[in-house]
């Protein structure tokens, strides 16, 4: 991974063969869809993501890439809330979302390296726990998420989808080591303020 370097999405806005961060993401999620249905995996389809979800996920909050060799080798959706899944709580969680990797070019290692940023992420806005959710009838998930250090905390039975179907969810968290100072937090980016 020594060629690999993160950096925040951004959107064009108006030109879809000029915006190469929101193609990619599109790419790196169905090629990920495409691979979870190829192993028996029945969690992302292709297609459910398009450019629009992507835009608005950069526009509300942060999307991250991991570019090797000037190629998106993976990415994840960072959230500083997530009503669907955990409900109203209080702000001390970061929400990891869509992390996934180009499994035919990503360095070995890239899923850890990915949810390690996200966590350094999560600790340099002041915030002590690290938050996802996977399917609960994902063992294969959940296994990779606890072997990163993340427990199952709860379960959310009745998850609503886009097309609005339900589906059940397990809640995975994980405390942080805090190294930002008490007294000067710093806060999460907003649409529109500069990356941190």
């Amino acid at each position: 991974m020594a060629d690999s370097v993160f950096r925040l999405a951004t959107a064009s806005g108006s030109a879809p063969d000029h915006d190469w961060d929101v193609n990619a993401l599109v790419d790196l999620y169905d090629d990920t869809a495409r691979w979870m249905l190829r192993n028996g995996i029945d969690q992302w389809k292709p297609g459910d993501k398009d450019a629009d979800h992507f835009r608005h996920r950069i526009a509300q909050g942060e999307v991250w890439l991991l570019l090797d060799g000037g190629r998106a080798a993976g990415a994840y959706e960072l959230w500083w809330d997530d009503l669907p899944a955990w409900g109203d709580r209080p702000p001390v969680a970061g929400y990891v979302h869509r992390l996934m990797t180009d499994r035919a070019h990503a360095p070995a290692g890239s899923g850890r390296a990915l949810l390690a940023h996200a966590e350094r992420r999560i600790t340099a806005a002041g915030r002590e726990l690290a938050r996802l959710d996977c399917l609960s009838r994902n063992p294969r998930l959940r296994a990779y998420y606890e072997a990163a250090g993340y427990r199952v905390v709860g379960e959310q039975p009745a998850k609503v989808a886009a097309d609005g179907s339900r589906y059940g969810v397990l809640l995975l968290e994980k405390r942080l080591a805090s190294t930002a100072p008490a007294s000067t937090p710093v806060r999460p980016r907003l649409a529109g303020q500069p990356q941190m």
